[in-house]
């Protein structure tokens, strides 16, 4: 596998902000933020960068953490028996991980890059803090996810990604 080559961005979080700005209707994350309370959740976030083909986390995974998509694409795909089903592409401006995020539950599906691609982490701890402290931007982040989550399920071929 490929390591991936991205540095840490001068700009901090706009590189984010202007992929979620960017990204398709369907699959973008809205979010009801300010330039201000954007570099608010960015203290929130740690970045992470992963390689073509490497693997962000498993079926049956317990991690609960929720993955920004800044650039790249990640392949969100279920096993069996004959090779790799590929649910879902998602892409830059969208996020990865809220299904486990909110249930609770194991990882439902397996995600990896498709191509080398940058991130931003936010792990349950983190939003725990989040919410305590910044009420206004964890509610914005919940209700963002939440009407990604409904389109999602909306859509029958995305229906099951919902990792």
């Amino acid at each position: 596998m490929q390591t991936a080559h991205f540095s840490p961005s001068p700009a901090g979080i706009q590189g984010l902000v202007q992929a979620v700005a960017h990204a398709p209707q369907d699959e973008r994350l809205d979010l009801a933020l300010s330039p201000a309370q954007w570099e608010v959740l960015h203290s929130y976030l740690v970045p992470q960068s992963l390689g073509s083909g490497q693997l962000l986390f498993a079926r049956g995974a317990q991690d609960r953490s929720l993955y920004f998509v800044e650039a790249g694409s990640l392949s969100v795909h279920l096993e069996d028996d004959q090779g790799r089903i590929r649910l879902a592409l998602v892409g830059a401006g969208s996020v990865v991980g809220e299904g486990a995020f909110f249930s609770h539950l194991p990882r439902s599906a397996t995600v990896q890059a498709g191509a080398d691609s940058r991130l931003w982490v936010l792990t349950a701890l983190r939003f725990t803090e989040l919410g305590n402290r910044q009420p206004a931007i964890a509610l914005s982040l919940s209700l963002g996810l939440g009407a990604l989550m409904a389109r999602r399920f909306s859509q029958r071929r995305r229906r099951v990604a919902s990792t």
